[in-house]
């Protein structure tokens, strides 16, 4: 069965894709990354960008220069005491997700110039390149040539121009950096991946003058044009349909042309627009992002650091087609997203999860109906639950998934929303359509969805099963843990929230229930909350229901 679920999975990946992974598993057995690393390094090139450029810090910035100085890390919701300079900089009894961060270097923007100096040289002496080395991977390789590059030639400019032994040292660690991530892309991943090493080499090869560095620029540029038709489509939502993820690549975007490389600024500008006022679309009233597919708080830069004052919080219906989000928002602090796409793109849905015609809501300015966000990228019971069916605010049938989900990011068989009809109206709109998940089950059953959201009456949610023999379908509603749920009838539920109070009616033959789930706003975080679950039986089951504020 695994070998079968294994060709179901690889079966979507392009050609490319395929090179790259033999490409990625052969490599060890006849790479040498030691000759590499001892190579010599030509004269130190200039910094060639402008005199103070302004850089965004990435990220939430969680860790203080007092946290570090004691060695007191936090990444992704695990806190863990390593040193400072770490005992050892590849900590592997941590998760690698949390390795990974510590490579990022982002906590560099925590620190002052003497401090930030006297960690870098730690890092560039204690850990060489070898192919055991999860710092030298492609990815954090990426992230911490932006974050060196942007310190050390951007905020402390001069004091490492001014500081001779440094910059050389600094250099040459940048050189090597570079050439190894130039000649490692992640092709065998592509996605946000190979977005982040070509953004990196971009904005490395901008700062410095030379041969080398025009190299690098280049490259970076040859991925960012390749990828951006297809990562960015129409409406600029990014193409991983991670609210998350399309944060980052607005951040991208702005730390790029801040350079104000003529270059880049020819690649990017024509988009940044889009991607910027999508990022809008994706914002609940409390200011930050829905938290659909792998999304959470408090890994990249928030929206209020992100979003300009003249991007507004449009009032009424809004549309990301290309993404498959469609919602509205009022002036009184009603917001609703409608998740109507695909799982993700078929060749890398490692992100994706199981939420086809799910949905989140505001009402009053707070979440009442939420997503289960994600608690963490290591195969297991909760990595398996935020991305499964039951998670999301849509239907499970036979208590299975609309996708074949295995390991950490795997998706063998997947669903795919049909007919997806979208009609908005001045005050409201219809999204309706039906998705093919459940066809792999006996009896091939269909869910049919059609939301109607209309400004001061409520949203109204209409489910059809069809199957050819009898199933079990469930409707669950996941609320925010600060929501109170009281069951005031056999279909019927009230639920107070913080600014007053609101309705679940349901009208159809089947059971209502009070399920206690999970919520996971954050990694590493996880609180209880109340679900609403709706159970039907039949060939032909349909419920319709209503959240009415009162």
């Amino acid at each position: 069965m695994s070998v079968i679920r294994t060709l179901r999975t690889i079966r979507h990946l392009q050609t490319r894709q395929i090179v790259g992974q033999l490409r990625n598993r052969l490599r060890p057995f006849v790479e040498r990354p030691t000759p590499f690393f001892q190579q010599a390094v030509p004269e130190r090139a200039e910094c060639r960008w402008p005199s103070a450029p302004k850089f965004l810090a990435p990220g939430a910035q969680e860790n203080t220069a007092a946290d570090l100085s004691v060695g007191q890390l936090t990444f992704v919701g695990e806190e863990a005491s390593i040193g400072w300079p770490p005992a050892d900089w590849r900590v592997p009894a941590l998760p690698k997700l949390w390795q990974y961060n510590l490579h990022y270097f982002e906590w560099l923007w925590a620190l002052d110039f003497d401090d930030a100096r006297t960690i870098t040289l730690d890092w560039i002496e204690r850990h060489p390149l070898d192919r055991k080395q999860v710092g030298w991977e492609p990815y954090p390789t990426s992230l911490r040539l932006m974050n060196l590059t942007a310190v050390f030639f951007g905020r402390y400019r001069q004091e490492t121009e001014t500081d001779e032994a440094f910059h050389q040292a600094l250099w040459r660690s940048i050189y090597l950096q570079a050439g190894w991530l130039q000649s490692h892309l992640e092709t065998h991943l592509l996605g946000n991946h190979l977005f982040e090493n070509g953004a990196a080499l971009a904005f490395t090869g901008s700062c410095f003058s030379g041969a080398v560095a025009q190299g690098w620029l280049e490259t970076g540029l040859n991925v960012l044009r390749d990828e951006l038709p297809e990562q960015i489509p129409g409406d600029g939502m990014h193409f991983e349909r991670s609210p998350m993820y399309h944060s980052r690549m607005v951040y991208l975007f702005q730390l790029l042309l801040a350079t104000d490389h003529g270059a880049i600024a020819s690649v990017l500008d024509p988009l940044a627009d889009r991607v910027t006022r999508a990022l809008a679309m994706l914002c609940h009233p409390d200011g930050d992002i829905a938290l659909l597919n792998d999304s959470a708080f408090g890994i990249y830069s928030p929206p209020k650091d992100l979003l300009p004052p003249e991007v507004e919080h449009s009032v009424g219906p809004w549309a990301l087609p290309d993404g498959g989000y469609f919602g509205g928002r009022t002036a009184e602090g009603t917001y609703l997203i409608c998740d109507a796409g695909d799982v993700g793109p078929d060749y890398i849905p490692g992100h994706a999860h199981g939420d086809i015609f799910s949905y989140e809501l505001s009402l009053a300015g707070h979440r009442v109906v939420v997503d289960s966000g994600v608690y963490d990228y290591v195969p297991g019971a909760m990595r398996a639950y935020c991305r499964s069916t039951a998670a999301h605010n849509t239907v499970s049938i036979e208590d299975q998934d609309q996708c074949e989900f295995w390991g950490a990011f795997r998706v063998a068989r997947r669903g795919k929303p049909h007919e997806v009809m979208w009609t908005p109206a001045p005050e409201g709109f219809q999204l309706t359509g039906w998705h093919d998940g459940y066809h792999r089950l006996p009896g091939k059953p269909t869910h049919h969805r059609e939301f109607r959201w209309q400004e001061g009456q409520g949203l109204t949610v209409r489910d059809r099963i069809s199957a050819s023999q009898p199933v079990k379908s469930v409707t669950r509603v996941h609320l925010h843990p600060l929501c109170r749920v009281k069951l005031t009838g056999p279909r019927e539920a009230t639920i107070t929230y913080a600014a007053g109070t609101f309705r679940v009616v349901f009208v159809g033959s089947g059971t209502l229930t009070v399920e206690t789930t999970w919520y996971c706003p954050q990694f590493g975080r996880k609180e209880e909350n109340a679900t609403l679950a709706f159970t039907m039986e039949g060939k032909e089951s349909e419920v319709t229901y209503s959240v009415i504020p009162d």
